[in-house]
């Protein structure tokens, strides 16, 4: 299907991309925390709650989101996009704000730390000592002692699937359902290796050609991107692991990465549900939900969450 016309629109009036200028992660930052919704526009909440958490590597913030006042609640944890090296509470804040009401989920979104200042595995780091303090924290959170569960969108998507990896591994807490939105999963570079790569290479806002720079803020530590913990793709056993919402995007350089990803859930026994987008591109939460094709993806979201409760 050919790129939506609104969204082929609003992508020829950017400017071209130059693919030898470096990337600079604090001008990424700026431009990524930039409101686009003014705050009345967004969904509104019952509750929004700032606060920090302590955990052993350090204090982490979070924004707690409560969709309704009521006596118990199912938790998600959300990791926000942005390659690991950008993205913030604010950018993602008309992400979450859907998904509370859509899912009824008390949503805690967790500022990790960002690369190239803390690379891998600080960022995991964060997110999995912040869900183990959600779990130890059921009379605070009023969490309803059953349903916790991880989500993310691109490097976040990877986030919430290694925290489910680390989480199966170390037994501290169970998650119940893990959500990837057009996920990074493979950070093992090789244009070859899926043909989205290719037939997304450029045009269509994120560029095959910038991906190895991009990751190479989170790999600057020297991590191995054959970790399955840096490319959960890369992981012998999924087995066990909670059942998964893949969302793909059909103009996306990362599309079949992540739909391989939940062909492997799902061989290896998860439950899966797979959509792809048709006419869209990576990043299209925080931009197309309002087009008629898209804003289902915070009922489907939300439909999935619930399933079981």
């Amino acid at each position: 299907m050919v790129l939506h016309p609104a969204i082929h629109q609003f992508l020829e009036s950017m400017p071209q991309s130059d693919s030898n200028q470096k990337i600079i992660p604090e001008e990424h930052r700026n431009a990524m925390n930039t409101p686009v919704i003014p705050l009345e526009e967004r969904v509104q909440v019952h509750s929004v709650e700032e606060q920090t958490i302590p955990t052993k590597e350090g204090d982490v913030n979070v924004r707690i989101y409560t969709p309704e006042l009521k006596d118990a609640y199912p938790i998600l944890m959300y990791f926000h996009g942005g390659a690991f090296f950008s993205g913030s509470l604010e950018s993602h804040d008309e992400i979450v704000r859907p998904i509370a009401m859509e899912s009824g989920y008390k949503v805690i979104s967790v500022d990790y730390c960002l690369a190239p200042e803390h690379p891998f595995p600080a960022a995991l780091e964060d997110c999995y000592n912040v869900t183990k303090w959600a779990r130890e924290h059921i009379d605070e959170l009023n969490w309803d002692g059953e349903n916790l569960a991880v989500a993310g969108d691109s490097s976040g998507g990877n986030l919430a699937a290694a925290v489910s990896l680390v989480a199966k591994e170390k037994k501290e807490f169970t998650i119940t359902k893990q959500i990837l939105y057009y996920p990074s999963l493979d950070l093992d570079f090789d244009r070859n290796r899926y043909l989205s790569l290719m037939e997304n290479r450029k045009g269509n806002g994120l560029e095959t050609d910038a991906l190895p720079e991009y990751n190479s803020f989170y790999l600057s530590g020297g991590a191995d991107p054959t970790n399955p913990l840096v490319s959960p793709i890369k992981a012998e056993s999924l087995e066990n692991l909670p059942s998964a919402l893949v969302i793909t995007a059909e103009h996306d350089p990362l599309r079949d990465e992540g739909e391989l990803y939940a062909e492997k859930l799902k061989n290896a026994g998860v439950e899966v549900m797979m959509k792809r987008y048709e006419g869209t591109i990576h990043g299209f939460l925080a931009k197309w939900t309002h087009l008629d094709e898209y804003k289902d993806v915070y009922r489907l979201t939300g439909d999935f969450l619930k399933k079981g409760i």
